[in-house]
């Protein structure tokens, strides 16, 4: 199958919760279950550069290069794990209208900026920020590990309506870490994601790491049986 999207993801900082089952069972997409890892459920707030994006082969003007914030949880599909999106932040309106049409994704416009260690975002001024500093040498996750299981996912789910689930799948080879010496952030989750989330405005993450990124390829959407 031809992707629909190819691109360069790079410099991910990914910034990662363990949360309450609960919170994130009213979310999942017909068809698929929670994916837990080592008894955890985990909620990401991820930003990076999306580079280089051509759509069926086509570079769009001015649409190439933007950067994209998400905040995500993950989920599995009997052996396929998977992610699925609570909202996604990009600053190209068109980038936006396409990921809703086509994918059903949760896509706004906002402001965002940055790239490499430091990202930011906001309605018109960017007041939410992340940051990374004094980062290692590139390695492969340890399999099995905890960095493994936040990056290692292949396959994207959006709930399209109550009975209604689509899947997509997303090509990349297995990403190198860098071990993060310091970060910090400062988001309004409440604001920027709705007040459910407003707690983690207050909780310290359980982890933050950074992956280099790669290529990556995006298929078109299926709908499930």
């Amino acid at each position: 199958m031809r992707p629909f999207l190819t691109a360069e993801w790079r410099n991910l900082i990914l910034v990662n919760w363990a949360i309450d089952p609960q919170l994130l069972q009213p979310r999942v997409p017909s068809g698929t279950e929670l994916d837990f890892h080592e008894g955890n459920t985990y909620v990401s707030l991820v930003a990076f550069e999306f580079l280089e994006t051509r759509v069926r082969g086509w570079a769009l003007p001015g649409h190439r290069d933007f950067i994209e914030v998400n905040l995500r949880f993950y989920v599995r599909r009997g052996d396929r794990r998977g992610v699925v999106f609570i909202k996604e932040l990009v600053p190209r309106p068109l980038i936006a209208w396409v990921a809703r049409t086509v994918y059903g994704e949760p896509y706004e416009t906002w402001t965002c900026e940055g790239g490499g260690e430091s990202y930011r975002w906001g309605r018109g001024a960017p007041s939410n920020r992340v940051a990374v500093q004094q980062l290692g040498d590139p390695t492969l996750p340890t399999p099995g590990s905890h960095a493994e299981f936040i990056t290692e996912h292949y396959w994207g789910y959006t709930r399209r309506s109550e009975g209604r689930t689509d899947e997509y799948r997303v090509d990349h080879p297995q990403w190198e870490h860098r071990a993060v010496g310091e970060w910090s952030i400062d988001v309004d989750f409440g604001t920027v994601y709705g007040s459910e989330w407003r707690f983690l405005t207050e909780q310290a993450p359980t982890s933050v790491l950074f992956a280099v990124g790669s290529e990556v390829a995006v298929y078109p959407g299926e709908r499930l049986g």
